[in-house]
């Protein structure tokens, strides 16, 4: 129930000892920033691992080709490992159950690419049509290949948006003609790729047609595949470990060697960062409930001073007929109403200060859009509020029960 009395008495105590008041506010205060600052950087930093996997599948899987580092089954070491057509019918046919989509990566880099007037270097890259998917490619114009691209070995290209701007401006660059390596290809579509600049420089073929060019070559340099999301995380550990057995025995390599051949799949690499980022958001959490924990601690102090500065005041109180509880009640008034106003403000100060971050820290501590949950934020700031009733109830208990004459003996 309201008591008017004694919310002006409050205040009266706490404009008569301003300092003391101040000093108990900025303790829980900095408590709560400290926490929500802390939690919203652990939040941004793991901004940064979704905003870096967000960009490609989370179930593809690549295999880069290696130079062995032990000898094996006859061969030296150091020997090169190559992947070509029938590496990638093989793959295809034996592992048919888990394999969503695979795509071969050719690459040439620094090609003088023109259009009229205008040119500039880009990489071309040779794939097939499922490699659209492992990007997550956006076609903005045109289309992407087909299987009927690849087999007749067209010399159609889709390029980038930033290509497109560099070499046609304004002008639809569909069914347009560029010139690179004294070839002659057409565009056939436009993309936008969410990793960036780097990846809208790029100009892609089909793979087969990159081959021709390179004398009907059949190496592929890597290959890129996408597996069946219905099998899982635990699945694809097995695929994976599957797969990379049946290429070190295919292309003769030594079970043990680490070198000879390179497996990364994007999926485990998300979970590895995951983990960091629990087990780093974990150590934040602890650090943020030890600072609110020594806010708690605070403002305990605080009200064991208070109390003691009260003490002759208290005995009058009990002399005059004040009970335990009213006594109880009065100090602990005090101090929750001390710490929710300070634990509310330091809540939306950390907000706010998180807010204006931004994404300043990215570039130098990829730390990405750091914020923190309201509603985290809140339970926090209950729950400082909550233990700063408790810490003020033991010296409230301890003031409940003395006696008036030692009060008004108390010196």
């Amino acid at each position: 129930m309201f008591n008017r009395d004694r919310w002006i008495e409050i205040f009266e105590t706490i404009s008569k000892n301003k300092l003391r008041t101040t000093l108990a506010g900025f303790t829980v205060a900095l408590g709560i920033i400290i926490f929500v600052v802390l939690y919203g950087l652990g939040n941004g930093l793991e901004n940064t691992f979704q905003k870096f996997f967000k960009n490609d599948q989370l179930n593809t899987i690549s295999i880069n080709p290696g130079r062995t580092s032990k000898p094996y089954a006859g061969f030296e070491s150091n020997r090169r490992i190559e992947f070509d057509n029938d590496d990638l019918a093989e793959i295809s046919e034996k592992f048919s159950f888990f394999i969503e989509g695979i795509s071969p990566r050719i690459g040439l880099t620094g090609r003088n690419i023109s259009y009229k007037l205008n040119s500039n270097n880009y990489s071309v890259i040779g794939v097939s049509p499922s490699f659209q998917n492992s990007e997550m490619t956006i076609m903005m114009n045109g289309r992407y290949f087909n299987e009927a691209d690849i087999i007749n070995k067209e010399r159609y290209v889709v390029i980038g948006r930033l290509v497109k701007d560099d070499l046609f401006g304004n002008e639809d660059a569909i069914g347009k003609y560029i010139n690179g390596g004294g070839r002659t290809w057409k565009v056939i579509g436009v993309y936008q790729d969410d990793g960036g600049d780097r990846e809208e420089r790029i100009i892609y073929a089909p793979y087969t047609t990159i081959q021709s060019i390179q004398r009907g070559s059949d190496k592929v340099g890597s290959l890129i595949l996408t597996y069946r999301p219905e099998i899982g995380f635990d699945g694809a550990v097995e695929f994976e470990k599957q797969l990379k057995s049946y290429i070190k025995n295919r292309k003769k390599i030594d079970p043990s060697d680490p070198r000879g051949v390179f497996i990364r799949s994007a999926s485990s690499d998300l979970k590895e960062n995951q983990d960091f980022t629990s087990a780093l958001k974990i150590i934040i959490s602890f650090v943020g409930f030890g600072t609110l924990l020594a806010g708690v601690i605070g403002i305990s102090n605080i009200m064991v001073y208070v109390v003691r500065e009260r003490t002759k005041e208290l005995g009058i109180r009990k002399a005059i007929g004040a009970t335990p509880k009213s006594i109880v009640w009065m100090v602990l008034q005090e101090s929750i109403f001390i710490t929710t106003i300070s634990g509310y403000m330091g809540m939306f100060a950390g907000i706010l200060f998180l807010s204006s971050l931004g994404n300043k820290l990215e570039e130098d501590f990829y730390i990405t859009d750091p914020y923190v949950d309201f509603n985290t934020a809140l339970f926090a700031t209950i729950m400082l509020i909550i233990f700063g009733g408790i810490a003020g109830f033991i010296p409230a208990r301890r003031a409940a029960k003395i006696k008036p004459i030692e009060a008004l003996n108390d010196k």
